[in-house]
């Protein structure tokens, strides 16, 4: 069985944004053209980030799809873990500030910024 890797960044139990690797089965369609079981979402939005753009650390504001259009985005992590995401490539960002608590940014929250020498294009679905 074909599967899809969905790159999960999220919030582990000690607070800190991490990512792993999850698999879903393309279980739908014909073999020519298989598909996931159907997802949900609520929205869409666009970004466009000019070459240099660098947030400071923050967390998601609520679960979603992070679909790279154009350039390249990088992911940093409290520790110095960071992933680079390119033009076709995606992520799910479930990286959310736990119930109850008051931002940290020594604990929670990632970063990005924009990487080489093209503005930085992402659609956000709301899963």
């Amino acid at each position: 069985m074909t599967v899809f890797t969905k790159v999960v960044l999220f919030t582990d139990t000690d607070g800190r944004a991490r990512f792993r690797d999850e698999a879903i089965e393309l279980t739908e369609g014909t073999p020519s053209s298989q598909l996931s079981p159907f997802m949900p979402g609520s929205g869409y939005q666009l970004r466009q980030s000019p070459v240099g753009f660098r947030s400071s650390f923050h967390c998601t504001g609520a679960p979603q799809w992070v679909l790279i259009l154009g350039g390249q985005m990088e992911i940093g992590l409290q520790g110095g873990v960071s992933r680079i995401f390119k033009a076709g490539e995606h992520f799910y960002s479930a990286d959310v500030l736990p119930e109850g608590a008051t931002f940290d940014p020594a604990i929670h929250g990632h970063w990005s910024q924009q990487v080489g020498d093209e503005p930085l294009v992402t659609m956000f679905v709301r899963g």
